[in-house]
Parts: structure tokens; C-alpha cells; sequence
């Protein structure tokens, strides 16, 4: 396994993380629990979660902790061996006090987690959501507060955009806080509102950990068009979770298909060997159902993609549009 650098932190991450989203429903505590010791044997050490995290028995402002408890469950013993990722911000219960990045909420939180986990330290504290309703210097405050009592080491973001970041780096410049290290945003194939985002997070030494790299399962190669999901899979398991399956969608899946096949990798891999490709990225959060799929993940680290495919992706995926550069194209 080649590690990589998660931002500015110093940490040396596998590209592949485990993500946890789906523990505790369909994924059980005992399969989970070999999911994570299987992954950290193949070389994985990243480990992705969140305070919220049930599987598919979540729904806004339930409980959440399901996935928080297993992780800690599977880490016994090995817990020095894994960079714990975990996060605070969505509703956990109804009161006006259960979501959000207030220093209320955050330092009840965290404490929260650190039981959960069965562990005294969080490697990678992320805010989860941005939250309109409380000043980033509140936010950032709190998180500077874990550091120093040595519940957080390090901090990130998800679902904040560049600008959002840039806000952050500059209030720790000012007020000598921790500097987000991590960004985690929706990006695959399939999502590249945040490709201009990455450069950057390259030029401030973010690391980019994106979820859904696979889109829910659109990039495995599994949904064909005409033909009913398969029973596995999250379409079928969870319909809610999933974008619509038009012709529209079928057309662009069948070319990624077609160009992974050019390689011979099954599309899912192609999808995340171009998915590490990109600026910034750190490590990308995949969540799985088998160890077979962890090794599949794996085996997407040796697939090369050839220079003209990145052409075709564009005109088949296109990124955001951008500002034409006057001087220098």
C-alpha cells in the first residue's frame, strides 16, 4: 500500500477509506467488525464515520451512534493502527440543541464520539455541514478547544466549498487556531460541481477525501439499462438514496463502461483510478457490503489511465464551467 499525505496534517493515509455509512443496516455489527479487520489487514488504515451513522434505518434527527459503536467495537486492541475519521453537525434528536456547529453542540458531541469509539482521541474531526446560523469563529473556536484538551488531533470540513475553506484558514491565521487539513465533498464521475475546488485545495495543502467516488453504486457496472437492480444493491435496497435511472443517465454510464473496457477493468475501478487522479486527493471514501469489494477498491490503485481517456471523460462528464483565461487561455 502507497500512502498518501492527508493535507498539511503529516498523517499518511491509504487512497482507499472505509466508509461506514451503511453499518448496522444492511451491513450487521458482526460483518461490519470483519469488514474493518479485513480492510485493515489488505493495508487500509483510514476508517471514515460519523455521529449519525445507522445504516438505512437513518432518517433526519434519529439517534444516530450505531456506526460510531461498531467501529470502536472493531478497533479494540488495534486502534493505534487506524486514523479515525468521525463527524458533528446533522441532527442526532429534535431539540434545538441536537444539530449544528455551536460550541454547545460540538463539545457534547465530541465526548459522545470519544465513548463511542471507545478511545480518548479523534484523529480526524470533521464539521460535517455548514451552518448559517453560527458564526465560523464560534465553530472554530470549539474545535480549537478539543485540540488543546487533546480530544482532536487534527480538523476538517465536508460539504464546505472553497470559499468556505479559504474563510477557515484565515481565522486560524488571525486567531492562531488548528488549519482545516481535510476537505470531503460528493465527487465522481457522475458529480464534479466541486472540480475547481480542488486546485485549491492542492495550492493550501488540503486533502481531499471524497465521498460517493462510485455514486451510490452507478459506477460499479451493476445497473444496466431496461433491467431491474439487482436485489444487493442499493437501488433496490434503498430507492430513496438513488438518482433517477433515465436514458440520459444510461447513456453516460455505458460510455464510462465502453472506456474501462478499452483497459479491461471493470468500470467501477476505472471509476476510481480517475477519481485519484485529480488534484488534492488524499483518499477516497468507499463504502462496501464485502471484502471482495475492499479488494476491488485495492485493485483500482494499479489501473493507468491513458492521458486521451481524460479528453473523452470531459466531453461524456463535463466539469463546471469556468472563466475563460484572457492572457494565458
Amino acid at each position: 500500500m502507497n500512502y498518501r499525505e492527508l493535507g498539511a496534517s503529516g498523517l499518511l493515509v491509504s487512497p482507499i477509506c472505509l466508509g461506514t455509512m451503511t453499518f448496522g443496516t444492511p451491513v450487521t455489527e458482526a460483518e461490519a467488525i470483519r469488514l474493518v479487520h479485513g480492510a485493515m489487514d489488505l493495508g487500509i488504515n483510514f476508517i471514515d464515520t460519523a455521529n449519525v451513522y445507522e445504516g438505512y434505518a437513518r432518517y433526519l434527527g434519529s439517534p444516530g451512534g450505531t456506526a460510531e459503536e461498531i467501529v470502536g467495537k472493531a478497533l479494540v486492541g488495534r486502534r493505534d493502527q487506524a486514523v479515525v475519521a468521525t463527524k458533528v453537525c446533522a441532527p442526532v434528536g429534535s431539540g434545538p440543541q441536537d444539530r449544528g456547529l455551536s460550541a454547545s453542540h460540538i463539545l457534547r458531541e465530541v465526548d459522545r464520539s470519544l465513548k463511542r469509539l471507545q478511545t480518548d482521541y479523534i484523529d480526524l474531526y470533521i464539521i460535517h455541514w455548514p451552518d448559517k446560523h453560527v458564526p465560523l469563529e464560534t465553530t472554530l473556536a470549539a474545535i480549537d478547544q478539543c485540540v488543546r484538551q487533546g480530544k482532536v488531533r487534527y480538523f476538517g470540513a465536508s460539504n464546505h466549498n472553497a470559499a468556505q475553506l479559504c474563510e477557515m484558514l484565515w481565522l486560524a491565521d488571525r486567531h492562531g487556531w488548528p488549519r482545516v487539513v481535510s476537505s470531503q465533498i460528493p465527487f465522481s464521475l457522475l458529480r464534479r460541481e466541486f472540480q475547481q475546488d480542488l486546485e485549491f485545495c492542492a495550492r493550501h495543502s488540503i486533502g481531499v477525501t471524497p465521498y460517493q467516488p462510485l455514486q451510490g453504486g452507478l459506477l460499479t457496472g451493476k445497473y444496466s439499462r431496461g433491467q431491474k437492480p439487482p436485489g444487493d444493491s442499493r437501488a433496490a435496497e434503498k430507492p430513496a438514496w438513488m438518482w433517477d435511472f433515465d436514458d440520459a443517465l444510461f447513456d453516460r454510464l455505458e460510455k464510462v463502461d465502453a472506456l474501462a473496457s478499452d483497459l479491461g477493468v471493470p468500470p467501477a475501478q476505472y471509476s476510481l483510478a480517475w477519481a485519484l487522479r485529480q488534484p488534492a486527493m488524499s483518499s477516497l471514501v468507499v463504502g462496501v457490503k464485502s471484502l471482495k469489494q475492499i479488494q476491488d477498491a485495492i485493485d483500482s490503485l494499479t489501473v493507468e489511465i491513458p492521458a486521451a481517456h481524460f479528453d473523452q471523460i470531459d466531453q461524456t462528464y463535463p466539469p463546471p464551467w469556468r472563466q475563460p483565461d484572457p492572457v494565458r487561455g
